[in-house]
This record gives C-alpha cells, structure tokens and sequence, in this order.
C-alpha cells in the first residue's frame, strides 16, 4: 500500500486520512499502550521535529457563510523515516512531541504492507471503537439537556 505516491487512488488517500485523524486525536500514552502489543517496529529516524507551531482555525457563519479567521491553535507536527525510506507523517493539536512522533512512526509502518494489516487491527481499530464510544458518549449528554422550545410554549398555553 502506497497512499502517499504518484499512484495513490482515492481509495488509498481516503484509508490514510481515516488513520491520520484517529492517530491525530489518540494520546500518547494510548499510541504507546497499542504500540507495545505489536512485534517490533522498524527502526526510524526524525527527519522533522518534533516542531511546535501555530495555526490559523478558520470558520464560517452558519456553516456556510464566508469564511472567516476564527483564531489560532497550537499545532506539533513530526516527521519521520524508516529504513526503507518511508515517509511517515503526523500533525496533532496541542504540544505533545511524544504524540506526534509516535503518530509519524504509525503512519509510516502503515505503509508498509507487511505490517499494514497488524497495525490496523492492534492500534487504529481499537483506538477508533474508543474514539466512537467517546462521541457517542458526548452526544447523550447532551441530548439529555436539549429543550424542545415548541412544547415550552406549549406548556405555557401560547
């Protein structure tokens, strides 16, 4: 599997943004937690950073209004190479090093079809069911608060 080359398919880009944003939203110490249930990984070397940085948040009124400057976040990005020569990388919100590196290296061993399938399934489906749970969790709480303004006023004999 090759999703960063010249003959990446969509389907390929698509597989490795699924991956980047669940290694992107998972602490550290859950990327090294799953890392250690996998045989060892390939020796890697830091071509860049880990680095802290900014970046511009941008928005839109309404979801689809004009785009505006909504503020900055901190950003550490990492990248790093196997020995191979495959390139792994990984932006992650925040300034955890130890996350963003760990986050390249995963990108890196997913590209690697040896390793693509024991990767998967010891470190992104867990860490994705988890990432689910959470949201689904979130959303419960806070549909138990939503109020139905309609039956307010009606409750009030408007």
């Amino acid at each position: 599997m090759t999703p960063a080359g010249p003959a990446a398919t969509s389907d390929d880009v698509a597989a490795r943004q699924g991956w980047m944003a669940v290694l992107a939203r998972a602490p550290a110490a859950a990327l090294a937690e799953r890392i250690a249930a996998l045989p060892p990984l390939p020796a890697h070397a830091r071509l860049r950073g880990p680095e802290t940085g900014l970046a511009m948040v941008r928005g839109r009124q309404g979801g689809d209004g004009a785009p505006f400057n909504l503020g900055e976040m901190t950003v550490t990005r990492c990248t790093v190479r196997l020995g191979d020569g495959t390139l792994g990388h990984a932006y992650v919100a925040g300034r955890d090093a130890r996350q963003a590196e760990l986050a390249a290296l995963l990108d890196a061993a997913l590209q690697r079809p040896e390793l693509h399938d024991a990767v998967m399934a010891a470190v992104i489906a867990p860490l994705a069911a988890a990432q689910a749970a959470g949201r689904g969790s979130v959303a419960r709480k806070a549909a138990a608060t939503r109020v139905a303004f309609a039956t307010m006023a009606t409750m009030r004999g408007e």
